[in-house]
């Protein structure tokens, strides 16, 4: 009987990323499946909750998208919308 763990599943794509279900191992080939996703539903701007923790989801998340090609630009969320727990990135768009 196959793990539960390793069955690939789908979430619905919206303008907000809560990575806390996900092991820290597979939050970077998360963000990068999300951004691909966001990009085709046409957001621009997205949240990607990462949590506050000690900052292992936070640097990796980070990480991706000062590397992608599809974000423009990324920063701290606003306080009321997650602080330094979550990151707001703007998305590249066909303009």
């Amino acid at each position: 009987m196959a793990d539960i763990q390793d069955e690939p599943f789908e979430i619905d794509v919206t303008d907000s990323l809560d990575l806390h279900a996900f092991a820290p191992s597979d939050t970077k080939k998360v963000t990068i499946a999300y951004l691909g996703e966001a990009v085709k539903k046409g957001f621009t701007i997205v949240r990607i909750i990462h949590g506050k923790g000690v900052g292992v989801k936070r640097e990796t998340v980070r990480k991706v998208l000062s590397e992608s090609k599809l974000v423009e630009s990324f920063k701290d969320a606003p306080e009321f919308s997650g602080s330094w727990g979550a990151t707001v990135v703007k998305l590249r768009t066909g303009d």
